[in-house]
């Protein structure tokens, strides 16, 4: 049968066609600039320009999302206690399906939060 291929790459790695651009190069890649100066303005520049993009949210917007996230979470436990507190009495179990579906009721509602935070 035979040996490596012929291009001295291992067996199961394909040669790579170009090789890879070094630290600093790529698409958007500037030369770099003598003066550090130069190089400390055209970064300002830059992130100036990122900022104009992307706009922060306002603090109002912060404080609604922790609002809401404070509110994912809280009501699912409070929901899961309050369900196992009416079973406890009505079976008479003591505290255990209360604290059973307060810690179901919190995981939900951290599942909740987690997916509300992807979805933003």
């Amino acid at each position: 049968m035979g040996g490596p291929p012929s291009s001295g790459a291992p067996w199961g790695v394909a040669p790579s066609p170009r090789p890879s651009p070094a630290r600093g190069e790529g698409v958007h890649a500037q030369p770099a600039p003598e003066d550090p100066k130069q190089a400390a303005a055209q970064r300002a520049q830059a992130r100036d320009e990122a900022a104009q993009r992307d706009p922060e949210p306002s603090l109002a917007r912060r404080f609604g999302q922790i609002g809401v996230l404070g509110w994912l979470i809280v009501l699912p436990t409070l929901a899961g206690l309050w369900l196992g507190h009416r079973l406890d009495r009505w079976l008479g179990s003591g505290i255990t399906l209360a604290a059973a579906l307060l810690m179901a009721g919190a995981g939900l509602g951290l599942w909740l939060a987690l997916r509300w935070m992807h979805e933003q």
